[in-house]
């Protein structure tokens, strides 16, 4: 099969198209013919530095919507030829980024019927870490006040449409460009990152989303009230944090997400019912892996970007 590989660590140009033995579902997995795959901020951060995965060569890639090629023993919730989405398990279950991957059966759920594989590829990793933050994490409700920061983002983008589904008020930060899309999402408002401080803009937050840390993780804790919490997908830096945290009466919690097969089908029912929907800013074929990472390395596309598997 093929596969995009590296040998070392460091720019997109590391990347290469390789020939690999296609893998064999075992006990409890299944074999999918990938037919598309999410390029998160999370693959080129591993190619650049190896970060969980310090091993070589390494094929990256998490997000997989494909077709069931084979089923190993004791699986009963696929059969060949069912379309299926989901997320390898996150970290060390990496390796979509080829025309074939295995992976536990119960990371995956049955591809909605009303979306291609290009959409639900860029669905999982993202929408399994909003949804874990959004609703396992935060439970948010109807009428609670959501901040999501990067709302333009892979995750933010769909964290905004997770909270609206729940009910809540959501504003969202993003550049003055991303505005208008942040509100497509759902949006109530949205705040230009770069020329106001948010915490001038607003305040009385039940839930924060952030997945940037530094200092916006810092400042967030000023806008939660009393019994809020904050939910950050980067370690914080700051080593005051839990006392601060403390003498606000805040939660703040930072998320690696899990694959999960509960949440991939509460993903599918948000996408059958209309409530969630990825924005795919650009697709490439797998051969072009690299110009995909190079993309997303410059910070300004929307929603996600999506491998195709001839």
């Amino acid at each position: 099969m093929r596969a995009i590989s590296q040998d070392a660590h460091g720019a997109p140009e590391v990347l290469a198209q390789v020939v690999l033995p296609r893998p064999t579902p075992t006990p409890g997995r299944i074999l999918v013919a990938v037919r598309a795959a999410g390029v998160n901020p999370t693959d080129w951060k591993h190619r650049a530095a190896g970060l969980f995965l310090g091993r070589l060569p390494l094929v990256l890639g998490w997000d997989v919507s494909g077709v069931v090629e084979a089923v190993g023993f004791g699986v009963t919730l696929f059969k060949p030829g069912d379309e299926v989405f989901g997320m390898l398990p996150y970290p060390h279950g990496v390796g979509s980024h080829a025309e074939y991957v295995t992976g536990p059966a119960r990371a995956f759920a049955h591809k909605p019927a009303g979306i291609d594989h290009v959409q639900a590829g860029a669905l999982p990793l993202a929408a399994l870490t909003a949804y874990q933050a959004v609703v396992d994490t935060a439970s948010v409700r109807a009428g609670q006040r959501v901040l999501v920061h990067a709302a333009a983002g892979g995750v933010g983008h769909l964290a905004v449409q997770i909270a609206k589904s729940r009910g809540a008020y959501v504003i969202g930060t993003a550049g003055a460009p991303k505005h208008d899309f942040v509100r497509s999402l759902g949006a109530d408002e949205v705040v230009d990152y770069r020329t106001t401080d948010f915490r001038n803009a607003v305040q009385d937050i039940d839930m924060v989303l952030d997945p940037l840390s530094g200092d916006t993780r810092t400042r967030s804790l000023d806008v939660l009230r009393p019994g809020g919490v904050l939910v950050s997908l980067l370690p914080g830096t700051d080593p005051d944090e839990a006392a601060n945290a403390a003498a606000r009466q805040v939660r703040v919690e930072t998320l690696l997400v899990e694959a999960d097969h509960a949440g991939m089908n509460a993903v599918a029912d948000l996408v059958a019912s209309g409530s969630l929907r990825a924005h795919v800013e650009a697709v490439f074929p797998l051969a072009d892996a690299a110009k995909a990472h190079a993309l997303g390395e410059t910070g300004r596309t929307a929603g996600k970007i999506v491998l195709t598997v001839p």
